[in-house]
């Protein structure tokens, strides 16, 4: 998924995975993972068939009408998923429960102060994870402070979806419905990529490969549903047009500070300059904001107190989205079979190595 369109509220594209351990955190001790755990698993037993919602009388469910469209959209998206496109057939997004709030996590992040080394947590099934997830915001302040008492730049996001990977059937979310027709595809394409192929201990190709395939899987579902010519297809495409913009600026604040994260200068004068670099990067972004975006969804960066944690998830999510565009461009620009590919790696060595030797591209 690419930028919601509260774009203060999040920033940055849906966390996947983040949370697997919920899904089979009753088999470890530990007060986080009971505790999340025992979370999730009352979302879990709240979660109705996605069929009964149009049974459900208007007064709690609202427009009995959107919901007809939602449940068939939701429906014709996960067919396009697993047919079309090849991705696993499971039962996710067959359950839809009722919250009431536009999120349903709040997530960790944090990073060095003076370096974009990230902060790592390890949990069972997945390993090291660079990211923490709370189903309380209390719970993640506690945890920010924690950590700022450590010296670390910290940010906190709320993220709409989490992939179990298979451990529990991922529900539906009643903000959900609210929804772009675009980003919904992207958003379910995105996490049943993540329950297809997930590999250990590789969270930054899981990530880049599952925004890649959510964004350019959403984008042909667009195509082949309403047509190039449509309305709809054309808001996408002015959307995915800012989000891009935006993510090269953001490159760009990055690699500034990565040469003076680089230099020889003592740590105060570094935390000094970066404080400098970035309020003129902001300063910069509100000035050519016209010039530069078609919506107002970026409009507030420059009010964000942007720090090391955010700029982060950036390099996380997006350092790889030109090699796996340049990498299905080669293979003939074929998702089917870029899937296909994909499905074949094992976890074992590099996934890009083995992702090029698997389109037959190792050789050229």
């Amino acid at each position: 998924m690419k930028f919601p369109p509260v774009f203060l509220y999040t920033g940055i594209p849906t966390l996947a995975a983040a949370l697997v351990l919920l899904g089979v955190s009753t088999l470890f001790s530990g007060c986080y993972t009971l505790k999340q755990g025992a979370s999730m698993l009352g979302y879990l037993n709240r979660a109705i068939p996605l069929k009964a919602l149009l049974d459900l009388p208007p007064e709690k469910t609202g427009d009995p009408e959107e919901n007809r469209v939602f449940v068939e959209r939701v429906r014709d998206i996960r067919r396009f998923a697993q047919e079309e496109l090849g991705l696993r057939h499971t039962a996710n997004y067959t359950r839809y429960v009722a919250i009431d709030q536009d999120y349903l996590a709040a997530v960790v992040s944090a990073s060095a102060q003076d370096s974009f080394s990230r902060h790592e947590w390890w949990f069972p099934v997945v390993g090291k994870v660079p990211y923490k997830g709370f189903f309380n915001p209390d719970d993640a302040r506690r945890e920010r402070e924690k950590l700022q008492k450590k010296g670390l730049d910290v940010w906190i996001r709320g993220v709409d979806a989490f992939s179990t990977l298979g451990w529990f059937k991922d529900p539906l979310y009643s903000y959900m419905r609210r929804y772009p027709v675009n980003r919904l595809a992207d958003l379910l394409i995105h996490e049943t990529l993540h329950a297809t192929v997930f590999l250990k201990g590789q969270v930054q190709f899981n990530e880049e490969l599952a925004e890649f395939v959510g964004s350019e899987g959403s984008r042909l579902y667009m195509e082949r549903t309403f047509g190039l010519d449509s309305a709809e297809y054309r808001a996408m495409i002015d959307s995915e047009a800012d989000s891009a913009v935006f993510i090269a600026f953001i490159q760009e604040l990055i690699a500034e500070l990565e040469v003076l994260y680089r230099s020889n200068a003592r740590r105060d004068e570094k935390l000094q300059k970066k404080e400098e670099i970035i309020k003129a990067a902001q300063a910069r972004f509100d000035e050519k904001y016209e010039t530069l975006f078609r919506s107002e969804n970026y409009r507030g960066f420059s009010k964000l107190p942007v720090n090391n944690a955010y700029l982060e998830l950036y390099r996380l999510y997006y350092a790889g989205g030109s090699y796996l565009e340049d990498l299905y461009d080669r293979s003939g620009r074929d998702l089917p079979h870029f899937i296909a590919a994909v499905k074949t790696l094992t976890g074992r060595g590099d996934p890009r190595a083995q992702l090029e030797a698997a389109l037959g591209l190792a050789s050229e």
